[in-house]
């Protein structure tokens, strides 16, 4: 198990991002964490779980939303904390 943490540059907020990544994120096996806007436009996703499944969130996240444009993810690996029991979007 690992944490993944990502932040997401380019088109990222009022497209239906956060929305359609925690929607396709929820459907993975075991992962848990969060989805939310920050202040400078970008998106912050923190994601624990397999290896494997975090693959398929850092495919998911470049990918996006119909409207979004993913233009830079800049991505970090932790050691899991296990803090979170779902994934969600944040506010």
């Amino acid at each position: 198990m690992k944490r993944l943490y990502a932040v997401v540059k380019g088109r990222v907020q009022g497209v239906g991002y956060r929305a359609s990544v925690s929607r396709r994120i929820v459907t993975l096996a075991s992962i848990t964490g969060y989805v939310r806007n920050l202040h400078d436009g970008s998106v912050e996703v923190l994601a624990e779980g397999t290896e494997d499944m975090l693959e398929q969130v850092l495919k998911i996240i470049n990918e996006g939303s119909f409207l979004s444009s993913v233009d830079d993810v800049d991505v970090k690996y932790y050691d899991v904390t296990g803090e979170y029991s779902d994934f969600s979007v944040k506010y």
